[in-house]
């Protein structure tokens, strides 16, 4: 992995700031040349350093999720557009899932779950999930089906960043968790700007936390490449 690579994080940050910059000033029609940018500069930069495991499950999936991220970012841009956008994003959280699976010690290997044990280290994730969605639920309409599955898929998701806790090397665990759960928590926001209460602070927190989250998740991938182990 050359240093070289790290030069497309550059248009990650640049656009991430920039787009922060257009929330702050609502210069909303900017956001059409910022927000496509930011995960455009992850899918570069992923694809190159993930070229001595290319064509294997694990890059197909983060890279499959970093693409149809880059294709919700630009269709939420436009609000009618907001279930195709949806509908992005639920593939690539699935895409991220498998990931997160096959980036871990021995994935294929059930051994001995501790369900009761799993339930109560997850129970934060389910419970702030099911309370965002009893905010949400009177004004979804037609999306209330659509939304329950992608809030299923969320919590899978970073779920499954929590599981592999002492199955991987720590950095990459801690990066992947974390990057996960920024991930889970701006998509909450969003959902409660939208479907419950309207604040102006709303787009810098979903959009900060959703960036921030992109790249440690993709840092931790880089760490697992690394260090499997």
């Amino acid at each position: 992995m050359r240093n070289k690579d790290f030069a497309w994080l550059y248009l990650f940050l640049f656009a991430t700031l920039a787009d922060l910059f257009f929330l702050l000033e609502n210069k909303s029609e900017l956001r059409f040349f910022s927000k496509p940018l930011i995960i455009l500069g992850l899918i570069i930069y992923f694809y190159l350093i993930s070229k001595p495991i290319a064509r294997t499950l694990l890059s197909r999936t983060i890279m499959g999720a970093l693409i149809f991220s880059w294709i919700g970012d630009i269709l939420l841009l436009w609000p009618d557009l907001f279930a195709f956008g949806l509908g992005s994003f639920l593939m690539a959280h699935i895409c991220y899932i498998i990931g997160f699976k096959v980036a871990q010690k021995n994935p294929g290997e059930i051994g001995n779950v501790n369900f009761v044990k799993a339930f109560l280290l997850n129970l934060p994730f389910y419970i702030l999930a099911a309370f965002v969605y009893y905010l949400i639920q009177p004004n979804l309409g037609v999306l209330k089906i659509p939304v329950i599955i992608y809030v299923i898929a969320i919590i899978s998701m970073v779920t499954m960043a929590r599981e592999r806790y002492g199955k991987v090397y720590a950095p990459s665990f801690w990066q992947v968790m974390i990057g996960a759960t920024l991930f889970f928590i701006s998509d909450g926001i969003l959902a409660i700007n939208r479907f419950y209460l309207e604040f102006p602070e709303a787009g810098i927190l979903v959009m900060g936390t959703y960036a921030v989250g992109q790249l440690l998740i993709i840092m931790g991938i880089r760490s697992f490449i690394i260090q499997p182990q």
